[in-house]
């Protein structure tokens, strides 16, 4: 059996496959149990949850990963000093590959949570493991192996919305169109699908589910579990943008036992952007979703909850916890503390015909997937600040030619500089001002005409169009809130520090050990760099917070009786 290879691989295989010093195994010993396996058992089974990791100290190991019609191909085999995990090892969930011993294998089995325990405890060692984690998922992207099976046509709006759910995730997943695969076609067949049941996805674990919802698909995988509803954590974060994993990864390291809430996905409106050019530490610039990415993986790798999709419903206070917040699908989380970094929603065109087109042919990212729908074709993207422009510049690499619209008269009082200089550089991007879409036009889902007009003139553009992106900014995400003491203001922002009540921490909502930051807060600077600062700025309130609660839950001290 041959091993899938791809660029990745040959590029970086000792970071990806690394070979353990003997001295390296021996200070691993201590954080796990050996364990003996004869030939052909199997170590790992696909979907198998919290499977941590496996240093082979004898034999060998096929990792194996089913193609898209269930036949196992080879990823790569391990031997003595190599280990056995991706990046699913370290926050236990299922796994995405087979594990299968060849001859009498002898290795150390370190469990997930003993995992993270090595990351903290072996910094340089850590590291290297990690590195190695985060490569082979990005290894399992790239070669487009692995995860659950869509069977389904590319232009159905659920395929898109169950891809564009787990690329946003850095999930893997393959597909089959029935259109052009025999085998799709009699699977349909033999389970009797009726149009209204497709796409249907095949999981790791063999679960078939028939066009499920996101939630649905990521119990099936994992990614998300039920809730105890008994347990109190320190601190509930709700959003998972820059400013939520920011106050995550920092509580987590700190040693507070986080939850983190998303609705949708981790990265936020930041994980949307094709390139930040302008974060500290990047001269060469990173996209929103590696960047995003990389700090989800850090909450992993200290040992925060995530939980996504859920979104939250309502926030109450709960005398013997702090507060209680009610989810959409009916369980409850209980946290001493709570931050709010849900960040914003897009805005959305004011026309009736908009929801006709949104799931198939309206975007409000630009990424690979969407990149991919619309290439070699005319799109048209209506948006002037620093997200518009990244995607701007993104898509005229991809597409034939983007139609720039913006209500104002230029892009140089909402967007940097140096995307404005880089979008005039671009041979195939029109900047059309004073222009807002007035009318969608087309058929059965599909968008095929887009009108435009002059905000002055009124005078109209009709272009054939399959494909718009909207860039045109965000409303607080705060409904959910109404219910709530939480104060906002009169666009919807939270509200903290004096604004929100005297003697507040600035970050402090009108509830105390509430809290908001990010986008989400009234007067906040919309940028990922002023979001992370304001993640890593709270959880020093947190820690002040817990200590006064903690101070009133503590028995009062006993006197001393008198002489």
């Amino acid at each position: 059996m041959a091993e899938i290879t791809s660029p990745l691989v040959e590029s970086r295989r000792p970071q990806i496959y690394p070979t353990l010093t003997a001295s390296e195994i021996d200070r691993l010993r201590r954080f796990g149990t050996p364990k003996d396996y004869a030939d052909g058992e199997v170590l790992v089974h696909p979907g198998e949850v919290g499977h941590g990791l496996s240093v082979i100290l004898t034999g060998h190991v096929a990792i194996t990963q089913p193609n898209p019609r269930g036949k196992p191909e080879l990823v790569v085999r391990h031997g003595p000093g190599n280990f056995t995990a991706e990046i699913s090892g370290l926050s236990g969930r299922p796994a995405l590959f087979e594990a299968r011993a060849e001859g009498a294998v002898s290795a150390i089995v370190i469990p997930s949570e003993r995992l993270r325990a090595v990351m903290v405890a072996e910094a340089e060692l850590g590291e290297r493991i990690m590195r190695a984690l985060i490569l082979r998922r990005m290894r399992i992207l790239e070669a487009g192996t692995g995860g659950p099976v869509i069977v389904g046509v590319e232009s159905d709006p659920d395929v898109r919305r169950l891809e564009g759910f787990l690329r946003r995730n850095a999930y893997p997943s393959q597909r089959l169109d029935p259109t052009s695969d025999p085998e799709a076609a009699g699977l349909i067949k033999r389970f009797h699908l009726k149009a209204s049941e497709l796409p249907v996805v095949l999981c790791p674990s063999g679960a078939l589910l028939r066009n499920p919802t996101e939630d649905q698909l990521a119990r099936c995988l994992g990614l998300v579990s039920a809730i105890d509803p008994n347990r109190t954590y320190d601190t509930l974060v709700v959003g998972a943008g820059p400013a939520g994993l920011a106050a995550a990864v920092y509580a987590g390291s700190e040693g507070l036992s986080t939850l983190v809430l998303d609705c949708r996905a981790f990265g936020g409106q930041a994980g949307a952007s094709a390139r930040i050019e302008n974060y500290l530490g990047f001269p060469t610039g990173i996209s929103g979703m590696a960047l995003m990415a990389r700090a989800y993986n850090q909450t992993q790798k200290f040992g925060v909850e995530t939980a996504i999709p859920d979104e939250a419903q309502s926030l109450t206070p709960c005398p013997e916890s702090g507060y209680r917040v009610n989810l959409a699908n009916g369980e409850t989380v209980r946290a001493r503390s709570v931050v709010l970094a849900g960040g914003a929603r897009y805005r959305r065109l004011a026309l009736a015909t908009l929801d006709r087109f949104e799931a198939a042919s309206v975007h409000y990212w630009a990424s690979p997937l969407e990149a991919k729908l619309c290439a070699g074709q005319e799109v048209v993207l209506v948006g002037g600040g620093n997200s518009a422009g990244q995607a701007v510049v993104y898509l005229a690499s991809q597409v034939k030619k983007v139609s720039l619209l913006v209500r104002a008269s230029g892009l140089e009082a909402s967007m940097s500089r140096y995307l404005i200089d880089r979008i005039k550089e671009q041979p195939n991007v029109e900047l059309v001002t004073h222009a807002e879409v007035c009318a969608l036009e087309g058929t059965e889902g599909a968008l095929q005409k887009v009108t435009w007009c002059d905000v002055r003139t009124r005078e109209q553009t009709a272009r054939d169009i399959e494909h718009i992106f909207l860039f045109i900014g965000a409303e607080p995400n705060t409904d959910w809130l109404a219910a709530s003491d939480v104060s906002l203001d009169a666009k919807g922002f939270v509200l903290t520090g004096s604004e929100a009540a005297a003697g507040r921490h600035p970050l402090e909502t009108s509830l105390p050990g509430v809290f908001a930051i990010g986008d989400v807060r009234a007067g906040s600077v919309k940028r990922v760099a002023a979001c992370v600062g304001e993640g890593a700025q709270v959880v020093a309130a947190l820690h002040q917070h817990l200590a006064k609660v903690a101070e009133r839950a503590a028995p009062p001290a006993r006197q001393p009786e008198p002489a």
